[in-house]
């Protein structure tokens, strides 16, 4: 009965409001509705897809619980330092460095993606495509404005992924809020996109997909694993999640590896 439910809530958010959640991993989707349920004081799945229908504040609060953000400036640094050291010395001397961030949550990492290049002095020739599924993350990424608490966190991922300067050059501390330099978004174009529905861009050299494929189930990772490849460039280089991976889909031959234990690879066919 309860998956009877569920499928109607996906159907009814997909029919209404254009977010298709139906090809995730159900168990991540019967979490996060669960939640839902609970969050609205509502006694069941049928009376949440019954507010959905009715109140869009309702379907805001369901599409947070689906759409997970959790993120951070620098995360998993090693993989930043990859990017610096394996990958931007491959790119620096193209006349044009495109790159896709999807999934991009509320944008850390692509701050942390406009400090890299920056720093690395390719910053001025490079285009930054970031898209989320949730508008009110994007607006949260345009801001660039992140809790002070988490300078020191963030600093230290910084360091670790080959920093080179003082982090705290890149923002100004407002009360318990600071912001980046407005100059780390000039190269960035935010837009609201959902991988679910194949839209496809084409030509990036670099893309970043980390840590949303993990919510999906196999038939819709084969179809976004169809995107990212149809998106990208010859030789173009893909960065996924420490949980993701290239292995056991219909483009696993056509990558080869850049840094396997940070999964970045590079498209070879």
């Amino acid at each position: 009965m309860e998956r009877i439910e569920i499928d109607l809530l996906l159907e009814a958010a997909a029919r209404l409001y254009g977010y298709d959640f139906r090809n995730y991993s159900y168990s991540f989707i019967q979490r996060r509705v669960r939640h839902c349920v609970h969050k609205e004081k509502l006694g069941s799945i049928s009376a949440l897809q019954e507010k959905v229908l009715r109140d869009t504040k309702v379907m805001d609060s369901l599409l947070a619980d689906l759409s997970i953000n959790v993120t951070e400036m620098f995360r998993d640094p090693g993989f930043f330092k990859s990017i610096r050291t394996k990958v931007v010395p491959l790119v620096k001397d193209s006349p044009k460095i495109r790159i896709w961030h999807a999934g991009c949550s509320s944008g850390e990492e692509v701050y942390s993606m406009s400090i890299l290049l920056y720093e690395e002095g390719v910053f001025d020739k490079t285009e930054i495509f970031a898209t989320d599924i949730n508008p009110a993350m994007l607006e949260k990424a345009k801001r660039g404005s992140f809790p002070l608490e988490e300078m020191q966190h963030y600093t230290k991922n910084y360091l670790e992924a080959g920093g080179k300067r003082a982090f705290s050059e890149y923002y100004k501390a407002v009360k318990d809020q600071v912001f980046f330099h407005p100059f780390l978004s000039e190269k960035v174009q935010f837009s609201q996109q959902d991988l679910a529905k194949g839209e496809s861009f084409n030509n990036f050299d670099i893309i970043l997909c980390r840590n949303v494929l993990i919510y999906f189930n196999r038939n819709l990772q084969n179809e976004v694993h169809k995107l990212l490849y149809n998106s990208l460039s010859h030789s173009g280089f893909l960065g996924l999640g420490k949980r993701e991976g290239i292995k056991f889909n219909s483009y696993e031959d056509c990558y080869g590896e850049i840094d396997a234990s940070e999964r970045l690879y590079r498209k070879i066919k």
